[in-house]
């Protein structure tokens, strides 16, 4: 109690992170149209034409600070009771799972993985949340969620087909994927098999005669759900 990872004392900035920080103001006074990623690249590309003996400025800066913070560490660290130094490792221990996460969405993003299959909620929830003008987002979602519960089965029925649709591009699309995962060596991002069947054969049954019924007897209210 009374100790959070904000009161930790902060790693000292790389030499590179030091140049940034001295030389970002002269640089944008220079480059005033130019964008974020444009300066970085700029500056990127100064620190690498910076002579050695100007780099090694900021690399002895660093040492300083360096061990002054070895030293900041240590009675931080003194300081802390068997209890708040393991809520602190925990907090720590989460703070690296969710840039893991995050690392690993990116990744994932880059390599093209397919959108996951939408609901019939979410397909309803995407064609009618822009006409809800004025109220909060939060509270958009609630007001459509109530709609969506009070709306009869055969008004459901479209958005319930075209989420099963979407499965089915979304499992045929993963197929094609998880190949070409193999052939690049990514292994470690393809379904394992149990995965992929984890579903029981009588639930897997029982969930296509439900679709058959739905998309068989239900043609005509497909066209024209009820008001």
């Amino acid at each position: 109690r009374g100790i959070s990872s904000n009161q930790r004392p902060k790693r000292p900035l790389t030499a590179y992170l030091r140049f940034v920080v001295d030389n970002r103001p002269a640089f944008r006074e220079k480059n005033p149209e130019a964008s974020n990623l444009e300066l970085i690249k700029k500056l990127a590309g100064a620190w690498k034409e910076l002579p050695v003996s100007q780099k090694q400025v900021y690399e002895e800066a660093r040492k300083t600070d360096l061990k002054r913070y070895g030293e900041q560490m240590a009675a931080y660290k003194a300081q802390l009771t068997p209890a708040q130094a393991a809520a602190l490792k925990e907090e720590k221990r989460k703070q690296l799972a969710k840039r893991r996460s995050i690392r690993a969405k990116r990744e994932l993003n880059l390599l093209g993985k397919p959108k996951r299959a939408r609901s019939g909620f979410n397909i309803f929830l995407s064609e009618n949340f822009q006409e809800s003008e004025g109220i909060s987002p939060v509270a958009k979602l609630k007001k459509l969620f109530d709609m969506w519960q009070k709306l009869s089965a055969s008004q459901k029925q479209p958005y319930l087909q075209l989420a099963q649709d979407d499965k089915v591009r979304y499992e045929n699309e993963m197929k094609l994927w998880e190949a070409k995962m193999i052939e690049l060596g990514r292994e470690d991002l393809v379904r394992s098999r149990k995965q992929r069947l984890k579903k029981k054969p009588a639930e897997t049954a029982k969930q296509a005669e439900t679709a058959k019924a739905s998309s068989g007897g239900n043609k005509a209210k497909l066209k024209k759900p009820e008001e």
